[in-house]
């Protein structure tokens, strides 16, 4: 849906407004004070998710060593819910049992459990929404013992389709966000609030101001590289919009379900930690290789992503296929990804001038783990194809 620059400008101007005493703003400072980390249901088990297979990730992420690398939600997608009794309480199917039990199993391996849900009447698999019983819901999750909310547009586009022009379709969307967050505040509980809304009406925008904790900023990804490229480096031009406890989303992980390379998954993985994005696993956990393993769990690699400063990088340069993208660290230095987006293996020649170092910087490789020394400019270095060298730059 498409919205016209002056509605922008009017969006960002009354959310500018906002004072800080706003209680959407006081509770955005102590939750996802850094970017999610974790494991999410729809990229591998879809509509297959049951209660086995979720107790099965939360004992698969701690046997991995994903937890103890900072990975903690296990978030489950669509397709748990049933209808409504007769007071109007959501449901579980017969799928999850017992929902309260699994939340306090997640709990007791020291991990959290998210859920979703969407604003309309149905899910996108057509499940019961939470539409006209936000309150309702949001305290069911709180009794659940739920820490993570993802709540999918999907199923209010009919709602949004019906509105006389695209300034009310927007407002539709934008109240019904405020309401779910409003009934996750009243609760007392901390529940992670993350909008799934593909980024529309550029939700970077507003995203702050109904209390999103996150939000996509684009379609569903999916296990092919030119999937995940165009989403990743798409997210050019974003990073003003993120920081701590407010996330620009570029969609879940799909590392290790096949459709990818070694190299097409270390620049997934790379171009995600630049982006300061949400970490969210998206294969089976308890089947992965250990290539897999080493792949998530890189504690170089996810030290950028969780870096304490929470500056967002951004797109420094781009020569054909080879784009160059930095983030500055809190230590002062940056986390720099070098990226061939040829399906052939390129030289690379970087200008470390533009990165800030006008003599050379002390070098260290990421996914090697290994210190380089100092290193000159101009940098000439060989990028796989479809890969990516990722250093972390200092004086």
């Amino acid at each position: 849906m498409k919205v016209s620059m002056m509605r922008l400008m009017l969006v960002a101007l009354t959310f500018t407004c906002m004072f800080p005493g706003d209680p959407v703003l006081a509770q955005q400072e102590t939750l996802a004070a850094r970017p999610p980390m974790g494991w999410n249901s729809w990229n591998h088990f879809k509509n297959k998710v049951d209660d086995a297979a979720v107790r099965a990730q939360a004992e698969a992420m701690i046997s991995s060593g994903m937890r103890d690398a900072g990975y903690t939600y296990i978030n489950i997608d669509d397709t748990w819910e049933s209808g409504r009794d007769a007071q109007g309480n959501i449901q579980t199917n017969s799928k999850f049992p017992d929902m309260k039990a699994l939340a306090d199993f997640v709990h007791s391996k020291g991990l959290k459990l998210g859920i979703y849900s969407s604003p309309g009447p149905k899910t996108c698999a057509k499940f019961e929404g939470s539409y006209g019983h936000e309150l309702q819901d949001a305290r069911t999750y709180a009794a659940w013992g739920i820490d993570y909310l993802k709540y999918d547009l999907c199923g209010l586009r009919d709602q949004m389709n019906a509105a006389p022009t695209p300034e009310a379709a927007h407002q539709i969307m934008v109240d019904a966000y405020k309401k779910m967050h409003d009934a996750l505040l009243s609760t007392g509980r901390p529940i992670v609030f993350s909008l799934c809304q593909y980024g529309n009406d550029a939700v970077w925008e507003w995203g702050t101001s109904v209390g999103g904790n996150l939000w996509r900023t684009t379609g569903d990804i999916s296990d092919k590289y030119s999937s995940m490229s165009d989403i990743g480096f798409g997210q050019a031009g974003l990073a003003r919009f993120a920081g701590p406890g407010h996330w620009n989303d570029p969609d879940m992980l799909e590392v290790g379900n096949g459709g990818m390379n070694a190299d097409e998954y270390r620049t997934h993985m790379s171009l995600w930690a630049i982006l300061a994005a949400p970490l969210l696993a998206g294969n089976d956990l308890s089947t992965m290789t250990p290539e897999t393993v080493a792949l998530l769990t890189n504690r170089d690699v996810i030290a950028v992503d969780q870096d304490s400063a929470g500056k967002e990088g951004d797109r420094v340069s781009a020569e054909g296929p080879i784009e160059v993208w930095a983030r500055t660290l809190a230590d002062g230095s940056k986390a720099v990804g070098i990226f061939n987006r040829h399906q052939l293996p390129l030289m690379a020649h970087v200008d470390l001038r533009t990165l800030g170092f006008a003599h050379g910087a002390k070098a260290r490789d990421l996914w090697l783990k290994k210190d380089l020394g100092t290193i000159d400019s101009p940098y000439t270095v060989e990028i796989p194809a479809h890969g990516v060298l990722f250093l972390k730059l200092r004086q």
